[in-house]
């Protein structure tokens, strides 16, 4: 249930209804409190407030009108430049950039501003009564709050054009997303969800061919996974669960997520019940999928190196991110794909599990194979290996990754570059990182 609501506030988050519809709604009420207010107050008490309304009902309905009118036109506007930006995005850098865009709380407080004041005009104006109605009432306290809106929907305006001529500017839209990559790399790669050294546990006898399955009822990526709940099922049901599925894979309906052991000890309602702890979406997201993040800076390298681009300044860039990141999961422990009971005894293993090679393969494997052309980003790749090196606790199968990634990039960039002095600061560096994985050697290891 955690997870699921984890995932469920993600969701909204990413939303452009969410948060335009919790201040709307802050408005109405506020709207409401604030003519009680009014009905409470004297005319006389406002009137010696200097800086309240002190107009008559048709200068108040003028004034609500203005306001109202122009911050829904305000609205319109934001709405188009919004929908400009994020189809430059999705053409420039990427469509899963949109993902980050959509998160962008900058962009749904504005539009929740201009809704907002809207809504709050709206439910003023209806309050104020003239000579010619029945109970004269002007709210001048309310309808100094429709005005205070206004002007601060002028002030939202200012900072919403700024701040999307900023976030479209490739290098932050690259700084964005690497940051949010650093933090799921923190989180998957902590010390205490460290994989123990005895390493994964054997299987029983038969497994492969006898385990039941838990199929898939629906298509769709797997965007999140509840383990701590498949501990406690597993632990009380007496079976082992293996993982066949992990988020940010795609499932066909009835391929199998989980295998259980013993076989017999699965029923329909332990079926249902493990599947309700998998959330699967159209998309991937990167809030449990590690390696969705790296993708999103592996898809702007990319198109950043195709002929009709040709901006290797972008693709150094998102090296850069791709470096750090990699330098913190390498700081840290690959996650355990082994969790047991209270007891101590195995209940779930992961078949696939995120480890620290697998991130580097998606960081390098593409951008190498795209970007082998430009001496620059060959370079700026074998000197991202050697940082990465650096920063590792000399681990022999994350060395190994990353050497073995820095042997294909040095063999592909020589091939590709005809130039000598271009290939004689190729062979230096690959030597950087030769001695950077010696002297890593050469120390103990943490």
């Amino acid at each position: 249930m955690r997870v699921k609501l984890q995932h469920l506030w993600a969701s909204l988050r990413s939303t452009y209804w969410f948060i335009p519809s919790i201040m709307a709604l802050a408005a109405g009420v506020g709207a409401v409190l604030l003519v009680r207010v009014d009905r409470y107050l004297s005319a006389e008490f406002a009137d010696s407030i200097g800086w309240i309304y002190a107009g008559g009902p048709e200068g108040a309905r003028a004034v609500l009108s203005v306001v109202a009118g122009s911050v829904m036109g305000t609205a319109g506007v934001t709405f188009s430049i919004t929908i400009a930006a994020l189809s430059l995005a999705s053409t420039q850098l990427g469509p899963r950039l949109l993902y980050n865009f959509m998160r962008d709380r900058g962009n749904q407080f504005v539009l929740g501003t201009f809704i907002a004041s809207f809504v709050y005009c709206l439910l003023i104006l209806r309050t104020v009564r003239g000579a010619e109605d029945v109970g004269y009432f002007v709210p001048a306290i309310s309808v100094t709050g429709g005005v205070a809106l206004g002007l601060a929907s002028l002030g939202v305006l200012i900072y919403f054009i700024h701040h999307v001529a900023v976030n479209i500017q490739a290098p932050n839209v690259v700084a964005a997303v690497g940051r949010d990559l650093s933090r799921v790399v923190e989180g998957q790669f902590a010390t205490e969800n460290a994989a123990p050294g005895k390493g994964t546990p054997e299987l029983p006898d038969g497994f492969d061919e006898n385990a039941a399955e838990v199929p898939s009822s629906e298509d769709g990526y797997v965007q999140a996974l509840d383990e701590d709940a498949l501990v406690k099922i597993a632990a009380r049901a007496q079976v082992l669960l293996v993982i066949e599925q992990r988020p940010g894979h795609f499932v066909a309906d009835g391929s199998p997520l989980v295998r259980a052991w013993p076989p017999e000890s699965l029923d329909d309602a332990l079926v249902r019940e493990i599947r309700g702890h998998f959330v699967f979406g159209a998309q991937r997201t990167p809030e449990q999928d590690v390696e969705f993040a790296v993708d999103q800076l592996v898809e702007v390298a990319v198109r950043a190196l195709s002929p009709g681009i040709n901006d290797p300044f972008t693709a150094i860039g998102c090296l850069d991110w791709l470096g750090a990141a990699l330098c913190r999961a390498g700081r840290g422990r690959s996650p355990n794909p082994v969790r047991t009971d209270e007891a101590g005894r195995v209940r779930v293993i992961h078949r696939c599990p995120i480890t620290f090679g697998g991130l580097v393969d998606s960081a390098f494997n593409q951008i190498r194979q795209y970007g082998s052309r430009s001496p620059a980003v060959v370079l700026r790749m074998l000197e991202t290996i050697e940082s990465v090196l650096r920063c590792t606790r000399g681990d022999p199968d994350e060395v190994s990754a990353l050497l073995r990634h820095a042997a294909m990039i040095h063999r592909a960039g020589l091939e590709a570059t005809p130039e000598p002095r271009d290939r004689a600061d190729i062979d230096a560096r690959h030597q950087d990182v030769l001695r950077a994985a010696e002297r890593l050697f050469a120390q103990p290891a943490s």
